[in-house]
């Protein structure tokens, strides 16, 4: 009599086991790739095949390519691709998720031990953040290789037990009964690499002849498409094409290789004597075949998706809707990708600090009240990303990050306070340039003269920190805190040569002290500015 809950509870425990230590061992991956594969997805151009590269590669070091998918789909919302490169990433993605597959394949659960007890001496004694990252990717291969293992002894009771020998069988015999199986399993897990380590581990058995195997392979392809799809919902037509782009390419696939279901599966079997070998080789050659079968006519395939998927009225509401730009909560699950993102926003909040500040310099010498407006809109667009920012920060430091990304991370909660304060002395200008014209107050063509001059030196001040932010550059740095000192005797100067004009009656009072506030308030800039490039070094 078979003991039904114990090779269900070794069978989860094992499935639980494999996810974790792939989870554990794309951490480490990424850990260790840091900043190159941020860079790697940036440099991506209209070049198709190179779109693949990216795609590939990704996939192989975050291990899922559901994740790829929905980091797409982040990137694609965010603006920062095209559908036509994010098709051809989720192509290569499909491809880089066939390398688990070929590493379960291989007979290495006698390594996993060994692996495991690698990692923990990594992680417990290992100094470096590196160390511990290299630590982290053997662990969770050891720890792949345990579940993997556990998966396979909690089936080998079933090798004697009738109905599931027939119902594998029936699999044999119907083929899309096993593509549907595959498909609900894959999309349930979210993991096409764990159904097809599960079928490999039936294979390993006996339990799962390579006819019935091949469809549930198929399957697992349909499954891992649900993935990106449910992240598509509520976000920008362009992801949401990119989503179903990705679902129909797999869809349509398995559907051609269904219809030579028979001469695919001797081709797989040439490949080796080895089932599991057979199982790992004919996921990998599908999908290599299926995506070099689009490659040569991606730019047709995304006119087409664009075509099926039309642009709605509601569709440029929403893409609209949003303050920020560039913080997509899919993108959360790569910190090294999710901190690029923060520092775009934050680079943008800069900029609309930058167009207040030039605004406000023109609504003084103009008496433009419009101008004045702008800038109080302006500011409660700063005072909006502020809240936005920090709140995404806040979401970033929950994951797990490389002591270089905490540092990063400090810094962005530091800038976005900076900009946000620059933002609020120059709201401070704009109630004096404000003041000045409800008043109608006098102002000489010297005063003026003045406070274009240190305008003009803070305005490049705020741009050169700016750059510093986006890039770090020792020389801008260091000149950027020349110009605050400069700026600190600048304020010094002119608020002596003020209250002079002051006590010789050539100023008006009520005049003098906005000025003052005015040359105050620029020298604040100056220092939030200068803490920029400061906390950078």
């Amino acid at each position: 009599m078979l003991d039904f809950q114990a090779i269900g509870l070794s069978l989860v425990a094992g499935l639980g086991l494999f996810l974790y230590g792939m989870q554990l061992m794309a951490g480490g991956l990424q850990k260790a790739a840091g900043d190159r594969m941020r860079r790697l997805l940036e440099v991506l151009t209209s070049n198709s095949l190179l779109a693949v590269l990216v795609g590939t590669v990704t996939t192989a070091i975050v291990q899922s390519s559901s994740a790829t998918s929905v980091m797409v789909i982040g990137f694609v919302n965010a603006g920062l691709m095209t559908l036509k490169q994010a098709v051809g990433v989720i192509l290569g993605a499909n491809i880089g998720t066939t390398i688990t597959t070929q590493m379960v394949s291989f007979k290495l659960t006698h390594f996993a031990p060994v692996a495991i007890g690698i990692g923990i001496i990594l992680l417990m004694f290992g100094k470096k953040r590196s160390t511990k990252d290299v630590g982290e990717i053997f662990l969770g291969f050891g720890i792949l290789f345990f579940g993997m293992d556990t998966m396979s002894e909690a089936m080998k009771p079933l090798r004697t037990y009738q109905p599931f020998i027939d119902l594998m069988a029936s699999v044999a015999q119907n083929p899309l009964l096993g593509v549907a199986i595959a498909t609900v399993f894959t999309a349930i897990i979210q993991s096409s690499s764990a159904t097809t380590a599960i079928v490999v581990a039936l294979a390993s058995q006996g339990l799962l002849d390579f006819e019935a195997a091949l469809p549930l392979i198929l399957g697992s392809n349909i499954g891992t498409t649900i993935t990106a799809l449910i992240a598509s919902i509520n976000t920008s037509l362009t992801s949401r094409r990119a989503a179903i782009a990705h679902a129909i390419f797999n869809v349509g696939g398995v559907v051609i290789f269904m219809l030579i279901l028979k001469p695919f599966s001797v081709l797989a079997m040439s490949t080796s004597t080895i089932p599991e070998r057979q199982i790992a080789n004919a996921h990998t050659i599908f999908n290599i075949a299926n995506t070099l079968m689009l490659v040569p006519f991606i730019t047709y395939y995304v006119r087409f998706i664009e075509k099926i998927v039309p642009e709605k009225s509601k569709d440029k509401v929403d893409e609209g809707s949003n303050i920020n730009l560039y913080l997509d909560r899919m993108l959360l699950s790569n910190p090294s990708i999710a901190l690029g993102q923060a520092t775009r926003e934050i680079y943008r909040m800069g900029e609309i600090a930058l167009d207040m500040l030039n605004s406000t310099e023109k609504a003084f010498l103009s008496d433009d009240i419009k101008l004045i407006k702008h800038a109080y809109e302006l500011e409660q667009t700063i005072n909006q990303l502020e809240r936005e920012v920090m709140d995404y920060l806040v979401d970033v430091s929950q994951s797990s990050l490389t002591e270089d990304q905490s540092v990063r991370l400090n810094y962005l909660f530091e800038c976005v306070n900076d900009i946000e304060r620059i933002g609020d002395h120059t709201e401070n200008i704009a109630e004096l340039a404000e003041n000045k014209v409800d008043k109608k107050l006098p102002f000489s063509k010297t005063a003026y003269n003045e406070l274009n001059n240190m305008y003009n030196e803070i305005r490049t001040m705020v741009e050169d920190s700016l750059d510093v932010l986006k890039k770090h550059n020792e020389p801008l740095i260091k000149r950027v805190g020349e110009k605050e000192q400069e700026i600190d005797l600048l304020e010094a100067q002119l608020r002596k040569h003020h209250i002079k004009r002051l006590s010789d009656g050539t100023c008006h009072p009520q005049s003098g002290i906005v000025y003052l506030d005015i040359i105050s308030n620029f020298e604040r800039i100056a220092d939030h500015a200068n803490n920029v490039c400061v906390r950078s070094s």
